[in-house]
């Protein structure tokens, strides 16, 4: 049984400012160097990261050591990355991540493993904490219920054949997670709780956040 992690690192970060988030270091180690470590010392057999051209030979010097990594090159959209890095390996199951989430856990990688072996398609996400209006025009139309709401994070974990089918048939469209590409061919995907720490970096903010979780 293979199990392999897809991680996209494709993007160019254009909320972050001149650098790309993922080369920002904290405490003097890469975001994206938190993200693989904690796969590397996960049960997945391979690392296949999709990244953008312009840092692909800096990424490859940061892990050349590293003996489970692949790489791979990103699209120009985070869909498009992620069906490059299906498409470099095939295998049993696949956990794809985003490499701007520095704060996953091999512990949370290797639930994910454990679950979809039984479930087949799960997210890991977490409680909405947070009252939420429909807003229109500027104005509230109604609060929703929270009661039923998450937040959905990384890792994503699938059946290869079931994801791989799914980016087939929605390769044209511009989906922002795989788990709603399954929800829009009616398959179910199941939730796996995740933590409120596993956050995405985006702006230079987030690395102030980012750097009280992982002092």
């Amino acid at each position: 049984m293979k199990i392999n992690a897809v991680i996209t690192a494709g993007g160019t970060s254009s909320r972050f400012g001149n650098k790309n988030k993922l080369l920002e270091k904290v405490y003097d180690k890469e975001i994206i160097k938190y993200t693989i470590d904690a796969f590397e010392a996960s049960n997945v057999d391979e690392i296949i990261v999709c990244s953008h051209i312009s840092i692909m030979d800096e990424l490859k010097e940061i892990f050349k050591d590293y003996e489970k990594i692949t790489f791979t090159e990103g699209g120009t959209t985070r869909q498009q990355s992620v069906y490059n890095g299906l498409q470099k390996s095939e295998c049993d199951y696949v956990i794809i991540h985003d490499g701007a989430r520095p704060m996953v856990t091999t512990d949370i990688i290797n639930n994910c493993i454990e679950m979809v072996k039984d479930m087949k398609a799960l997210t890991v996400a977490t409680k909405t904490i947070d009252t939420i209006k429909e807003v229109e025009n500027g104005k509230i139309i109604r609060t929703i219920d929270r009661s039923k709401l998450y937040n959905t994070q990384t890792p994503q974990a699938f059946e290869y054949k079931l994801i791989k089918k799914a980016h087939d048939k929605l390769k044209d469209q511009n989906f922002t997670d795989d788990a709603g590409m399954l929800e829009a061919l009616g398959e179910t995907v199941y939730i796996l709780d995740g933590s409120y720490k596993n956050i995405k970096i985006t702006t230079q903010f987030d690395i102030e956040t980012a750097k009280i979780f992982l002092k």
